[in-house]
């Protein structure tokens, strides 16, 4: 079903575009099309702040039509339109509404070039969204022995050993427990789409070979980053 607007140039037009611009990034859906350069060409200058819907769908497509016409302008007027007393021939209007797809085809078809540039920006974009949304988080972790004839070098070589996309090992030192026991308190970072501290001690820490020398694992502090 078209969309039909008049009289953008008024105040009243500039009333019913806001209002049906309300919720709405575009004129016909999430991206523009054709309908909105149609829209833009039809209003005289931004609409002001009593028109927030228009104003902000308005500077979206002057961003979009000026990314597709990077050249420099330098600046053109036009004068005002004709007297109104000056009959416009019958065929004239007629002749238009059949070409008005064309008039303001500022677009036109996109080239297999474009499509594929478009393409690659989006994969691009999403990819630096992932990255983005990836967060890192510190974890400090006590490492306990099966007793105190275990060997704690050879414990935090065990532990230095696992190495996984996404873990970093670091500071490190031996906490008396009792009995002569001693526990090693070890920090790690971590990226948390890559590493799950429950199954780094589950599936790795507390199994063959590691388990020669650690009896069990537990998660003292964990922080983001």
């Amino acid at each position: 079903m078209a969309i039909s607007f008049s009289d953008l140039h008024t105040e009243s037009g500039l009333r019913t575009l806001d209002e049906f611009l309300s919720g709405k990034s575009f004129v016909s859906g999430d991206v523009i099309s054709k309908d909105d350069v149609k829209v833009f060409a039809a209003v005289s200058a931004k609409p002001g702040e009593s028109f927030p819907n228009a104003s902000r769908w308005y500077e979206s497509v002057s961003a979009v039509l000026a990314s597709r016409f990077p050249g420099k302008a330098l600046g053109v007027k036009i004068s005002g339109q004709a007297a109104a007393s000056a009959p416009a021939p019958a065929a004239e209007p007629a002749k238009a509404a059949d070409d008005d797809d064309d008039d303001l085809d500022l677009f036109g078809d996109e080239t297999e070039e474009e499509k594929k540039a478009a393409e690659e920006r989006e994969a691009a974009a999403k990819a630096s969204s992932k990255k983005k949304e990836s967060g890192k988080s510190s974890v400090l972790l006590d490492v306990k022995p099966w007793d105190d004839e275990t060997d704690m070098k050879k414990l935090e070589e065990a532990v230095r050993s696992i190495e996984m996309p996404g873990l970093l090992w670091g500071a490190s030192k031996l906490v008396p427990v009792g009995y002569g026991i001693k526990k090693l308190q070890i920090m790690m970072t971590i990226v948390d789409d890559l590493v799950s501290v429950d199954s780094l001690i589950e599936e790795h820490l507390t199994v063959e070979p590691c388990n020669e020398y650690i009896q069990s694992c537990d998660i003292v502090a964990f922080n983001k980053i």
